[in-house]
């Protein structure tokens, strides 16, 4: 399976699931299986979130334009892995999520080095891949998979005690 992830989605434990299985594998062991969401605040709030999901950034909004990649970058999380530790036991079952599965991949690495066992990417993210259709209306939209687009439960719904700001 490992071949068809791209690079950038891949981590030394290959464990993947799309978002589809991902609930599915949440909702056969709610009490085991956890979802964290690597997604930034603003993320997690205006464009929703799985309701069981605990948002703990990866990276932080900085509002500098990189010119060269097109987009603000983000300032990396110091505390990312302690806050993971406040609410993930290593041993346990961790179903990582962002945007489209890149920091997902690169929280699944970061955690491994910090001991955790059994975390998996999802590799569609919340949002999922881009169209790539330029006689499409939605070329460059977000509209692939992804969980949103599976149709799979969200809200915007932000329950505080579920979510990390900066400075917590």
């Amino acid at each position: 399976m490992t071949e068809q992830i791209p690079e950038d989605k891949q981590t030394v434990l290959g464990l993947y699931v799309t978002s589809a299985e991902a609930y599915d594998k949440w909702k056969a062991a709610p009490d085991k299986v956890k979802l964290l969401d690597v997604r930034t605040p603003e993320e997690f709030i205006f464009v929703g979130h799985p309701e069981m999901a605990r948002c703990i950034p990866l990276g932080y909004q900085s509002y500098r334009w990189d010119e060269e990649k097109g987009y603000y970058d983000l300032d990396v999380n110091p505390h990312f892995v302690a806050q993971v530790r406040e609410f993930f036991e290593p041993d346990e079952t961790i179903l990582i999520m962002c945007r489209s599965g890149g920091r997902s991949a690169m929280a699944v690495n970061i955690l491994v080095q910090a001991g955790y066992t059994d975390a998996w990417n999802i590799t569609d993210g919340m949002e999922g891949d881009l169209v790539k259709d330029p006689e499409s209306p939605h070329d460059g939209k977000r509209m692939v998979n992804g969980w949103k687009n599976a149709d799979l439960p969200w809200t915007y719904d932000v329950d505080p005690q579920r979510i990390r700001l900066p400075d917590q």
